[in-house]
C-alpha cells in the first residue's frame, strides 16, 4: 500500500496498534566472561580499566546480553533483521503505509540499575508514536519505538527510545 502525498500517512488501523508489543526477547543469565569480553573489545586495542573487569564488577551501561543469541523471542512475522520498513505494522497484523525508504533519526537512552553477573533480562518493545511531517522529499514518516529492559527482579535496566523517519 503506497500512500499519495496528500493522503496521511498514519491510518485508523497504524493508529490502533500504538502501545503494541512489536518484539520480546530474554536474555540468557549475563555471565561475568560475557562482561569481561564486551569490555575488553570495546577497549581494543588500549587495556581496558582493571575496575571494570574486576570480580563482581557490574557491566558497563552500554552493554548488550542481546549482542549474540537471545534465549527467547516472540516469533514476529517479519524475520529480524528484515530492511522491510513496514515490518512492525505487519508485526502486530496491519498494513503499514508502504514507503520505500527509511532512515535512523534518533536514539535516547535513560539508564537505570546496572546489569550484574546473573541477570537475566526482559527486552518489550513497543510502538509509541507516530508522527507525520511534510519535509524536502515529501510526507515523512516518524515511528518511535520504546524498548524497556528490565531484570528478574523487574528493576528498570533502560530504556530506548528509537526514531525513525520513512518516506517515499
Amino acid at each position: 500500500m503506497t500512500s499519495s502525498p496528500t493522503a496521511p500517512l498514519v491510518t485508523d488501523e497504524m493508529r490502533s496498534i500504538v502501545g503494541s508489543v512489536v518484539d520480546r526477547r530474554v536474555s540468557f543469565p549475563v555471565a561475568a566472561s560475557d562482561i569481561r569480553r564486551w569490555v575488553i573489545a570495546v577497549h581494543h586495542p588500549d587495556p581496558a580499566p582493571p575496575e571494570l573487569l574486576a570480580p563482581g564488577a557490574p557491566a558497563p551501561a552500554e552493554f548488550n546480553p542481546f549482542a549474540w543469541l537471545v534465549a527467547e523471542r516472540i516469533e514476529p512475522l517479519i524475520p529480524y533483521g528484515s530492511r522491510d520498513a513496514d515490518r512492525y505494522e505487519k508485526t502486530a497484523g496491519v498494513h503499514g503505509p508502504g514507503l520505500a525508504f527509511q532512515v535512523a533519526a534518533g536514539l535516547d537512552v535513560e539508564y537505570g540499575v546496572p546489569m550484574v553477573e546473573g541477570d537475566v533480562i526482559v527486552s518489550v518493545t513497543t510502538l509509541e508514536e507516530y508522527r507525520e511531517k511534510q519535509g524536502r522529499v515529501g510526507p515523512m514518516l516518524f515511528t518511535v519505538l520504546r524498548d524497556e529492559w528490565t531484570n528478574q527482579d523487574g528493576e528498570r535496566v533502560k530504556v530506548i527510545r528509537e526514531t525513525s523517519i520513512r518516506y517515499a
